[in-house]
């Protein structure tokens, strides 16, 4: 790219948008002294960036249609293999869609980025291959991941295998599908405000958002830095725990990353629950649109733990009903910022930037006709509060997920676990064709009022498959205090082993 310094009449326009009273001398003044910022930026630009280049080899892939892509849950398919061996050996692995595979189209559930080829595996990519993974291609995702349904995703929706025209969720939503249809054995998904969990609770599958930080972001494109999280998603507990150790713990490359302290996730999975103390959440149940089926259905499987041995009680914690408030201006302003007027990457933070995902992704000012309509929504109500009140509730938002931690760590004090309904309902149908503009709006906002509140926090958080509704699966949320995945999945494990979900 050529650097064009700019004219006179650009810094007289560039004064007058930052409000700056510029006389045209003053304005021919810090014009000329602007020539060593122009040299500067040249020699930045002569200089070759210095990507990490894969040893394992792979083609661009395709789409598949058809038979092929029954759910429409694949964005793309190709197949990377891994080291000869390893702990991921012999096991498959897709990807949600905003995860970079170097040499294989990424849209992120958009048309916006219909085009874009990451030239850097993200540090997730390089663990599982060198782990002896086997990587079969992209998952779809929701449109910029903007949505807990299954349907604004680009160039279609993803349906539930439980029941085809039915919300597989979302963001995550092509994951959830294929580890539920047995066409991969693990995912890696992505979760700003329940997106692993939400499919998860939808497909009848296991996913963990995990603490914030453990596992490095590097190469997934951002949405916005403090909510960001990457995790597991599998069709058993054991494998979910394996895949975590493998992606889990600090590259260098990401400020996400503090203090980071891995745990022991397959030694936790025969450890049982007896002595473990669980504590349901009152206000988890009692959110909008809860489904009685679905209440019920959690509650016994508390007391399945119970019975397996774990002391259960039930507890109220305030906070937790005004989390997905604060949640608000984080997900709205913050991803304004970072992910549309950013450019995907935003600025002010040190690690590993994807250029050339920023310079394609910048375009979209050229493609808002392929923005969906929750982005849209999202971005109006982002720019416009934080331009009218300058910042101040996403500021003060900030402020108050410290006090909602406190909240949720002082129960951690008595209790090792909380639990509570991952969602409040089973799947929804999808929006058919020609659907309003509200019923499309709705169906991405599915309900995420018990799972935002723990990207805020950060805690490690997990939606178990705990039974059916209406033929439907039902998630049970299991949170622990951060860096504690493995007593979750102590609690899951023994779940899991005490019968087929499916007839609880």
């Amino acid at each position: 790219m050529t650097v064009v310094p700019p004219t006179l009449d650009d810094i007289l326009t560039t004064a007058e948008r930052l409000r700056l009273q510029l006389t045209r001398q003053e304005a021919e003044f810090y014009h000329a002294e602007m020539t060593p910022n122009v040299a500067a930026y040249a020699l930045i630009d002569s200089i070759e960036d210095d990507p990490a280049i894969s040893p394992y080899s792979r083609g661009d892939g395709y789409r598949p249609d058809g038979e092929e892509n029954r759910f429409g849950a694949w964005a793309r398919k190709t197949r990377v293999d891994g080291a000869a061996n390893g702990p991921l050996a012999g096991r498959t692995v897709v990807l949600k869609d905003n995860i970079a595979l170097a040499g294989v189209p990424m849209v992120n559930g958009t048309p916006v980025l219909d085009g874009y080829i990451p030239e850097e595996d993200a540090t997730v990519v390089a663990r599982i291959l060198d782990a002896g993974g086997i990587i079969l291609g992209k998952a779809t995702c929701e449109s910029y991941c903007m949505s807990g349904g299954s349907h604004t995703s680009f160039p279609g929706p993803v349906h539930n295998p439980w029941r085809p025209g039915y919300s597989a969720g979302g963001s995550s939503s092509g994951c959830g599908a294929l580890v539920a249809a047995g066409e991969a054995d693990m995912a890696v998904g992505g979760d700003q405000g329940g997106s692993i969990r939400i499919p998860s609770s939808y497909c009848g599958i296991y996913g963990l958002k995990p603490t914030w930080g453990l596992v490095p972001y590097s190469g997934i494109m951002p949405i916005e830095a403090t909510i960001d999280h990457a995790g597991p998603m599998t069709a058993t507990v054991a494998d979910n725990a394996l895949l975590l150790d493998v992606i889990a713990g600090d590259d260098g490359l990401d400020p996400r990353q503090r203090n980071v302290r891995r745990g022991d996730y397959i030694g936790a999975l025969n450890a049982g629950v007896h002595g473990l103390r669980i504590a349901l959440v009152t206000e988890g149940f009692q959110t909008d649109e809860m489904s009685g089926e679905v209440a019920r259905s959690v509650r016994a499987a508390a007391e399945r733990l119970r019975g397996l041995g774990a002391v259960v009680d039930e507890i109220s914690i305030a906070e937790h009903a005004i989390a997905p408030a604060v949640w608000t201006p984080i997900a709205t302003e913050g991803t304004t910022r970072q992910m549309m007027l950013g450019n995907g990457m935003g600025f002010n933070w040190k690690g590993r930037y994807d250029v050339s995902l920023l310079d394609h992704h910048a375009t979209w000012r050229e493609h808002t006709d392929g923005l969906s309509e929750p982005l849209r929504l999202s971005m109006l109500w982002g720019y416009w509060a934080s331009e009218t009140y300058n910042g101040r509730y996403y500021a003060k938002a900030q402020n108050l997920v410290r006090k909602i931690k406190r909240a949720y760590d002082a129960a951690f004090e008595h209790y090792h676990l909380l639990l509570m309904p991952t969602l409040p309902r089973t799947a929804s149908p999808l929006p058919k064709a020609g659907a309003p503009l509200s019923e499309i709006v709705k169906r991405a906002a599915e309900l995420n009022v018990n799972t935002c509140p723990f990207d805020i926090t950060g805690h490690p958080a997990m939606s178990v498959p705990c039974g059916l509704a209406d033929g439907l699966p039902v998630g049970m949320m299991l949170i622990a205090k951060s860096f504690d995945e493995a007593t979750i999945y102590r609690a899951a494990a023994e779940f899991e082993r005490s019968g087929d979900w499916r007839s609880f």
